[in-house]
């Protein structure tokens, strides 16, 4: 074992674990790994932006409700916007566009997440032998229970103790003190709503380093302060822990050998300057697009539709939450806007009898400021002057808006490829064909239901349902590199080990089979850990 990066005889570098993306799973399992003793590199193609730049930036951006805004945008290593167009950097294959905001850059897409860390619950490890849908995990709730927690520890996580998933200790972190506008909701929905704080990677105290949450209300896109755990943060202490961070580096072949180890992975820098990188073990550990686009790039005679790709399953059974939502005013003055934005859910929806029939879901209830939008709202319906501002203040301390988590089966129809078009670098965008079935569509059914009894529990009025037959994905992507037992029908084995090559990993929510009911990067982050005690072992004995 090298317990140093070193120039291999090509004057290129090497190291015992090389990591192909530098998020949140890609960055604590080169900290486990470094910590353990072992040279690691890790390679990001994205730029390295410090988050006081990151503050900045959204503060001066005009779109404000663009989630990617504060996020620094390059042809070299491009990720999808929105606004103020839309750079179509993602071909959409239909029926349904799939528009992904994830963000290439050092720390990856959690910079902009809302630190939702929520355990799986034990059914939804076996929806097949339970329920008859879906696909069955190769491992079980317990096999994961250790490395959950060991991520909770890290991030600092806090929540209701009842969630439904066992624990065998406490959250490691207090709950962030609840606002009154979540108090109210609370009261006013029990007892046939039972409200529940979300499982949140947010300081209540002072932890590692960072302050408690002082309820800036800037969760999305960005915390300014750091009082939520972020991949940022997680890239910072692989660097600390000895992991070399190597930034502006686009991967764009993967190398093997006659026996189908990997032995290389090639990188552009952004000059276009090609670099090759070897050692010992590879992680790939983009986000679940652009690893498979990775994979499927690094075709050769030997593997023609891509490394790890024998089964022809890189790529396919993506999923994501089809999301739908309402808003509504409230008969009383709640003030959302105050604290976390997203301080707690709905849960009692996510698993039971029915679900062999309709998808289960959670429900969000947001606490973000409702000013903007109803600002526009009213100005579209004429308002000015005085009777806008008085009008502005009732309306946004009454407006409630929820939006729901609703599980989508893993389809091989739905899936990522190599698009036609090419970025600066010559290198091929992700083409994504994305659809839902009926299960989704009869969850949806249910979930307007429930919204309507919340919305008249709550004594609203103005109720406005998403418009039908939409859907919003939420950014929890799974099953594109899906792990399972038989190799013909999945990527790698449940330890994340390409079924096709003995020393190529994966890690990161692309090798989760199913997406649950629950935003997914705990379980990520927990597999993620756990391959890495799989590498050590391995490196230990080999």
């Amino acid at each position: 074992m090298s317990t140093n990066l070193s120039a291999n005889v090509a004057g290129g570098l090497s190291a015992d674990v090389v990591v192909i993306g530098a998020g949140i799973c890609g960055s604590l399992l080169a900290r486990k790994l470094a910590l353990a003793g072992h040279s690691v590199l890790m390679l990001e193609s994205g730029p390295r932006v410090k988050r006081g730049e990151l503050v900045e930036r959204y503060r001066d951006s005009p779109f404000k409700s663009d989630f990617m805004s504060p996020y620094p945008f390059s042809e070299k290593a491009p990720h999808p916007t929105f606004t103020p167009e839309p750079n179509h950097y993602i071909e959409q294959a239909g029926p349904l566009a799939f528009q992904a905001q994830y963000i290439r850059m050092l720390g990856g897409t959690s910079w902009h997440w809302a630190a939702q860390m929520w355990r799986y619950l034990p059914n939804d490890f076996r929806t097949h032998s339970e329920y008859g849908v879906g696909k069955d995990w190769p491992i079980g709730y317990d096999e994961l229970e250790p490395y959950y927690y060991e991520a909770e520890a890290i991030a600092g996580v806090g929540g209701s103790p009842d969630t439904g998933s066992p624990r065998a200790r406490p959250f490691p972190m207090e709950r962030v003190p609840a606002s009154w506008f979540q108090q109210r909701i609370t009261e006013r929905l029990a007892p046939q709503f039972r409200v529940i704080d979300d499982c949140t990677a947010r300081n209540s105290r002072s932890f590692d380093g960072r302050p408690a949450c002082c309820g800036n209300n800037n969760c999305m896109p960005v915390c300014p302060i750091d009082a939520q755990y972020h991949g940022g943060i997680a890239a910072a202490s692989a660097e600390q822990a000895g992991v070399r961070v190597v930034t502006e580096a686009v991967a764009y072949r993967l190398e093997h050998d006659a026996g189908g180890a990997i032995v290389a992975v090639h990188y552009y820098d952004w000059n276009k300057v090609s670099h090759r990188v070897t050692g010992r073990t590879f992680v790939v550990a983009a986000n679940a697009i652009e690893s498979a686009k990775l994979l499927l790039m690094s075709a050769s005679s030997a593997y023609p539709t891509g490394i790890a790709n024998r089964s022809d399953n890189v790529g396919r059974n993506l999923c994501d939450h089809p999301a739908i939502g309402v808003t509504f005013d409230m008969d009383e003055p709640v003030w959302p806007g105050r604290g976390p934005v997203s301080p707690c859910s709905i849960g009692q929806f996510r698993d039971g009898d029915f679900r062999p029939v309709h998808a289960p879901f959670r429900i969000d209830i947001s606490n973000a400021s409702q000013v903007a939008s109803v600002t526009k709202e009213l100005i579209g319906e004429g308002y000015y002057g005085v009777k806008l501002e008085g009008a502005i203040r009732d309306r946004a301390s009454r407006r409630v808006s929820l939006k729901n988590a609703l599980e989508q089966l893993p389809d091989p129809d739905n899936r990522v490829m190599l698009g036609g078009a090419r970025d600066v670098l010559g290198l091929p965008v992700p083409r994504i064909h994305w659809n839902v079935d009926d299960y989704v569509r009869k969850g949806t059914a249910a979930t307007r239901a429930r919204y309507d009894e919340i919305a008249r529990q709550l004594g609203a009025t103005n109720v406005k349902h998403s418009k039908e037959g939409t859907f919003g994905n939420r950014q929890h992507i799974t099953g594109t590199l899906s792990m399972g037992k038989d190799a013909a029908t999945s990527v790698t084995d449940p330890d994340g080990r390409a079924h096709d090559h003995p020393n190529l990993y994966m890690a990161g929510t692309g090798v989760m089979p199913t997406v649950g009911t629950c935003n997914v990067t705990l379980t990520a982050v927990a597999l993620a850990l756990r391959t890495a005690d799989r590498i050590a072992g391995e490196m230990r004995h080999g």
